[in-house]
């Protein structure tokens, strides 16, 4: 079946520009497996601009956002959203030394528990700072928060890139407490089974 990949997602993946090569979803050795999942918001299409409303210019609302094409054996879908051109430890002065590099992106937010199917969240299902909602458990982001973190780009830093990553799971992982992002990652290695990504860009002047 993954032989069957979408061309539109087969497109996306080789439109992923460099520097992005830390984010979940193209980690080849952590996911062994082919774009299959077509992800898509009514909001914007692939490489467009985020209308301000989902950002902090605006009402910090989480885009509207569809998946499809989910195998019929999916138990379980993991959401990802995650900025590869902002690394918060670098602030800090955290960096890996060894790659020269901070360790990760940043995590906007991570949804473990959505069903195994064909689905969308509607805008604002994801709660924020700015906007209260109560929907789908969501991990520490890298703002140490337990919301989803709208996009926030410093002025003149330039465009950014914000990845919906959708991930297809043979199993439904289950946690004490909710997980961080490299917990959860070695929960599901080995049991990802199909994947597809949307980007958005924004940027302030």
């Amino acid at each position: 079946m993954l032989q069957k990949t979408p061309s539109i997602v087969g497109r996306g993946h080789r439109r992923i520009p460099t520097g992005a090569a830390d984010l979940v979803v193209v980690n080849t050795e952590f996911t062994g497996v082919n774009a299959s999942i077509e992800v898509s918001s009514p909001a914007f299409d692939y490489g467009e601009r985020i209308p301000a409303k989902y950002t902090a210019d605006g009402e910090g609302l989480s885009p509207p956002i569809e998946w499809s094409r989910t195998p019929p054996n999916a138990e379980a879908i993991v959401l990802l959203i995650e900025d590869p051109d902002t690394y918060p430890q670098a602030a800090m002065g955290e960096v890996d030394a060894a790659a020269a590099r901070p360790p990760h992106p940043f995590v906007h937010a991570l949804v473990w528990d959505l069903p195994g199917r064909d689905a969308s969240l509607p805008e604002g299902a994801l709660p924020s700072a700015m906007h209260a909602a109560s929907a789908h458990a969501l991990r520490r982001s890298s703002r140490l928060s337990t919301t989803y973190v709208p996009p926030d780009p410093p002025p003149g830093d330039g465009r950014h890139r914000y990845v919906i990553q959708v991930l297809a799971l043979d199993m439904a992982p289950r946690f004490e407490a909710p997980p961080g992002r490299e917990t959860l990652m070695q929960k599901i290695a080995g049991h990802v089974i199909a994947k597809g990504l949307l980007i958005g860009v924004y940027q302030r002047p």
